[in-house]
């Protein structure tokens, strides 16, 4: 399906690498025609490693040095960081607060976050940290940052009320958009390879995003697609 690019998006997630593995087709895309694109990470991701060598610290360095390789592969504007520990995120109103601040500051168009009514896929248990960023992406869209009466300590630092037109929830149960992510499903997997730390076994983590992705269009075409729940903000 063809999607309109956005002059301006901004994608919120918990980790570093969600946005690749989540969306990075279509930020591909995104990017490619113009849109500026902003990463919202909000946790440092100091806890994704069993390896017994590796300490918190170090890892949120090397995680952040992943994440903007990552986002440069798929041509991303900027990549911000709110530093929350991994595996603690809760949608507190400080931290609404702290995003209410980048939206306003940069004014996107569209919001790209987790879809936070979703538990469970049908091989694995959704993240906790995805399901919180997601809860505190949409009350930060609405109604905190199109109205002056939320935060408004943020309107002395000259941050102005802003709405975002749509959401795009990702890893949605039912799907009501689809984009063809077929010309640029390798760039997105360059993109996820930069995740080195987050990947044990680099030929069965594309086996898997293959199958995920691989669907059948309304034409009968063999795709790579990316599927979303599309809320439009009145």
């Amino acid at each position: 399906m063809t999607v309109q690019v956005p002059n301006s998006a901004m994608v919120i997630m918990a980790h570093p690498d969600d946005p690749e593995f989540f969306c990075g087709g279509t930020i591909a895309i995104w990017c490619a025609a113009g849109c500026e694109v902003t990463y919202l990470i909000l946790t440092n991701g100091n806890k994704g490693s069993d390896d017994p060598e590796m300490t918190p610290e170090r890892l949120a360095a090397i995680r952040r040095k992943e994440q903007q390789a990552a986002a440069d592969v798929l041509g991303v504007k900027r990549v911000l960081y709110l530093e929350e520990p991994d595996g603690e995120l809760q949608p507190t109103l400080d931290l609404r607060k702290r995003v209410v601040a980048e939206i306003r500051r940069y004014k996107p168009e569209v919001i790209i976050a987790p879809d936070p009514t979703r538990y469970f896929y049908t091989d694995y248990i959704n993240h906790a940290d995805h399901r919180a960023a997601g809860v505190v992406a949409i009350d930060a869209v609405f109604p905190a940052a199109r109205n002056r009466m939320y935060h408004p300590e943020l309107l002395d630092e000259g941050l102005e009320p802003h709405t975002v037109r749509q959401v795009y929830l990702v890893g949605p149960a039912q799907p009501d958009r689809w984009v063809d992510i077929t010309p640029v499903f390798e760039t997105k997997l360059r993109a996820i390879r930069c995740h080195v730390s987050q990947i044990k076994d680099v030929d069965y983590m594309e086996s898997r995003v293959r199958q995920r992705h691989q669907a059948v269009d309304e034409y009968g075409r063999e795709v790579m697609r990316e599927g979303f729940r599309i809320l439009t903000i009145g």
